[in-house]
């Protein structure tokens, strides 16, 4: 199936909205040294798998985000797709630069429910947008984890 210009188009404002959002908001609130100094468990993973890890999930989420939008763009999944965005974006600011752990866990869980419900929503009317969400809810299941871990040792 050939894409049309404009079609190509909203695609590549999808992956510059999610992908570009997601980096720029990595740079800005990187980890630094009150990150650190935190205990972790010993479950968690180096930093360097970070990135990689996210810039793949962000141009997963952006093609979904992307295919639901164009079959309806005020639909209850487009809603539930910018809501994750939202909670994605305002988590790091959160954890790294507010050093919130604690409000961090509840945006994060929320995070969670609302991928689960978009997983849900679309499964019927887009499978390939609810398969794109699959290992974001996996990635963001284990953060969940790893976020708890580290409010219950700081």
């Amino acid at each position: 199936m050939k894409m049309r210009a404009a079609e190509l188009g909203s695609l590549f404002l999808f992956v510059a909205l999610v992908l570009g959002g997601g980096l720029i908001i990595g740079f800005a609130t990187a980890p630094g040294a009150w990150y650190a100094a935190l205990s972790k468990p010993t479950f968690s993973p180096p930093n360097w798998i970070f990135a990689p890890v996210w810039s793949t999930l962000y141009i997963m989420i952006a093609i979904a985000g992307w295919r639901v939008w164009r079959k309806g763009r005020n639909s209850p999944p487009m809603k539930l797709w910018w809501g994750q965005l939202a909670l994605n974006f305002i988590w790091s600011p959160i954890f790294f630069s507010g050093h919130r752990v604690d409000i961090a866990l509840g945006v994060i869980m929320l995070l969670l429910i609302t991928i689960i419900g978009f997983i849900m929503i679309t499964r019927r009317q887009d499978k390939i947008a609810s398969l794109l969400f699959a290992p974001y809810a996996a990635w963001v299941a284990f953060a969940s984890v790893l976020n708890g871990a580290i409010w219950l040792l700081n």
